[in-house]
């Protein structure tokens, strides 16, 4: 699996970086991406927008739409490059859970 992309990047901002988490918005203008990345630290992500994702991993391709103002987690290990499939932007807040 190739990890390399001609998708543009994602704008991330960093929020809050404590001893505690770490929160970033992530901005994604249509087709822009994260980039391939591994989770150190469980994680919980917010939409601030409707969300058209695109997530490539190591089973391949899917596209997961999430709705404004839902929320989910994952666990630390994930490995993954988030790209937005929609035809306008999206953006959601990031919170990593340090301790």
């Amino acid at each position: 699996m190739t990890r390399f992309s001609a998708h543009a990047p994602a704008v991330a901002t960093t929020l809050v970086d404590d001893d505690r988490v770490r929160v970033m918005r992530w901005d994604f203008e249509p087709g822009a991406e994260t980039g391939w990345h591994t989770h150190g630290m469980a994680y919980v992500v917010v939409p601030i927008t409707d969300l058209t994702m695109v997530v490539v991993d190591a089973n391949g391709e899917r596209r997961i739409d999430t709705p404004l103002g839902a929320a989910y987690r994952r666990e630390a290990g994930v490995e993954h490059n988030v790209i937005n499939g929609g035809d306008k932007p999206m953006s959601f807040v990031e919170i990593e859970i340090k301790r």
